[in-house]
């Protein structure tokens, strides 16, 4: 139907009489200020003498105002006319400094409040420890500046709001790494369980992603706490909640490294194999690996030595077991001025400690014998030569483990240098083999062996090195069973660390070409000698290199070790402890998270997201 002329007449009138006030182009005058006693702030047209808003920008409001209610003021003119505006323009100007300084100094104890939480969670402090904090600053403040007393005492650090704080904190965090994961070209991830003291399975899933300018972001993804089984396939609905709840792309995972236990690395329904599957579906590819920390440490295992460990732990066990004993073994080395204050115990678990036991108690040998002869249990091992240089032995080669292990440690760790290491350790093992199965063996880097050596008949020494040269060749040959996922990419690694140094023909075919055009440009060759291995790759052009730098994007984007899990289980102990045990895992997954994140909290977005509620 046509609408009849009439109703569309009705129509616009109707229209015509919804006037804005806006469109009408209405301003304050400023002359108001004199004749009413009015001005401007923030778009509102205010009495200066009641304080009172006009909310239409138009005179006779203004005037009617003024004269209804104000009209005494109509007596002064002139220069008291002047003076009077300027004294009610200052005493709204303080009125008005007066609540913005209060509301800065709210908003300045609740920043403080939230930068105290993050120190209390980065440093594994208890939430309650906000309440002794604020303790303390009140009495410096007292002492220092009392009359600052009461903006320090806006501050809440009580147990409850702590918590919130955290909270808050760690989600800012995430909302930063989920900002960022959007950029991600690849990333990895790299998964390790182990259960805390309530008994709880959880499992930490960190994740290292690499975005176009090849900057590496290494962050925990999430804490998943698992109350029942954790079998492979329960990992897996963990790490995929994970994952999808970040909203990153399966097809953009590189590859997965985990602790090699039998739910993470099952050929069938293992973690690592379901991971990757779950990749290939979605048009990606990954790969598995072991970390390489855990599997130096199996390779150190391989050199046993019970004929000397136990001995060297039965004594250790037998001094510190006993308080008695272990204190008179203490004054001991106090009165005869020993190098070291005591012998150190032995844990398994740890990387490190068996090598530190076995240099601290080869360096007291001699003040542990005398010690034990006068509790009249003597180590009659301290006698034997031959077991003297086992020792020596264990000692160095345990030495040079350690030194290995802790070069595999520490974050943000490329895979090709960790390879590196490797690499050059197994180098090592060959030099020693060499120079321990010579006629005249070569102890040099055998300093304990050596010193134990200088004591033996010239005949002996070359049957006892070789024997030692054949336990370093079966630890060699150890390593290179072990390492057989690091072995699979190692054209990549090289491709990766040294693409100068590949021959072109021996490189995927996807990547000849460019490898080419890269040889032969000595202006990349030079700046490949002087800036480092990610600086080098960021640089080069994205359209003439693009396959060689997707190489650099996955490479960089691989884990290495789980080193950053290792770290974070032992944060996580020192969190949840006996007197902590009621921690919920929500919280302890933010204090982690808080802990290990490189991002800095943007409070500001805290706080304005806060105001909101």
């Amino acid at each position: 139907m046509i609408p009849s002329p009439s109703g569309q007449f009705k129509k616009m009138a109707t229209v015509n009489k919804r006037r804005k006030v806006d469109s009408e182009g209405r301003r304050f005058q400023d002359r108001w200020k004199v004749e009413y006693f009015f001005t401007e702030i923030e778009n509102h047209c205010v009495c200066l003498i009641c304080q009172e808003t006009v909310a239409v920008y138009k005179e006779f409001n203004v005037k009617r105002h003024y004269q209804s209610r104000h009209s005494t003021y109509d007596k002064l003119t002139g220069h008291d006319r002047s003076e009077k505006l300027k004294q009610l323009e200052a005493v709204l100007m303080s009125q008005q400094k007066f609540f913005i300084r209060a509301r800065e100094s709210n908003e300045n104890a609740t920043r403080a409040s939230y930068e105290v939480a993050t120190l209390i969670a980065k440093n594994c402090k208890s939430f309650a420890e906000g309440d002794f904090i604020k303790e303390c600053v009140m009495k410096m403040v007292e002492n220092i500046c009392p009359e600052k007393k009461q903006e320090f005492a806006n501050i809440c650090l009580a147990r409850n709001t702590v918590a919130r704080r955290i909270e808050e904190i760690s989600s800012d965090i995430k909302r930063q790494l989920t900002s960022k994961g959007v950029d991600f070209d690849f990333f990895s991830i790299a998964c390790d369980e182990s259960t805390d003291l309530s008994d709880t399975a959880q499992l930490l899933i960190f994740m290292r992603g690499v975005d176009d300018e090849m900057n590496v972001t290494e962050e925990l993804l999430d804490l998943q706490s698992l109350t029942d089984q954790t079998r492979g396939k329960d990992l897996f609905v963990s790490v995929s909640s994970a994952i999808d709840d970040m909203k990153l792309p399966w097809n953009k995972v590189t590859g997965i490294i985990t602790d090699g236990a039998p739910a993470m690395v099952g050929e069938r329904s293992g973690l690592s194999t379901l991971i990757c599957n779950k990749v290939i579906e979605e048009g990606g590819k990954a790969i598995k690996l072991h970390c390489i920390i855990h599997q130096q440490v199996l390779c150190a295992k391989h050199l046993k030595y019970d004929h000397v460990m136990k001995p060297v732990l039965k004594t250790i066990n037998f001094i510190r077991s006993k308080a008695l004993c272990h204190r008179q073994f203490k004054q001991f080395l106090l009165d005869i001025q020993a190098e070291y204050e005591d012998v150190l115990y032995h844990n398994d678990v740890r990387w490190l400690s068996r090598g530190s036991a076995l240099q601290r108690f080869y360096s007291l040998r001699k003040e542990i014998g005398e010690f034990l002869e006068t509790k009249g249990q003597p180590m009659r091992e301290l006698s034997d030569p031959i077991w003297l240089a086992d020792l020596g032995f264990l000692v160095d080669i345990t030495k040079h483990l350690n030194v290995l292990n802790t070069s595999l440690q520490g974050k943000d760790a490329a895979v090709n240098q960790l390879y590196s290491h490797l690499k050059a350790f197994g180098t090592k093992l060959q030099l020693f083999i060499r120079q321990l199965s010579q006629t005249q063996p070569n102890t040099i880097h055998f300093s304990a062996l050596q010193e134990i050596m200088n004591s033996f008949p010239q005949d002996n020494i070359s049957a006892q090195t070789s024997r030692y040269a054949a336990d370093i060749a079966s630890l060699a040959g150890e390593f290179k069973r072990r390492f057989q996922d690091f072995a699979a990419i190692e054209k990549e690694i090289s491709l990766f660390s040294s693409p100068f140094s590949v021959d072109p023909e021996d490189a995927p075919d996807q990547l000849q070409l460019e490898l080419i055009e890269l040889h032969c440009d000595s202006e990349l060759r030079s700046r490949h000698q002087q800036l480092s291995l990610v600086n080098f790759y960021r640089q080069l052009d994205k359209s003439r290199f693009q396959e060689i730098r997707t190489l650099a994007k996955k490479m960089l984007s691989l884990f290495g070790s789980t080193y950053m899990c290792e770290k974070t289980f032992s944060a996580m102990n020192f969190n949840k402890n006996r007197v902590r045990t009621r921690l919920s895992d929500s919280h302890l997954r933010d204090i982690l998270r808080i802990k290990t994140t490189a991002f800095e909290p943007d409070l500001a977005y805290v706080l304005q997201s806060r105001s909101q509620f």
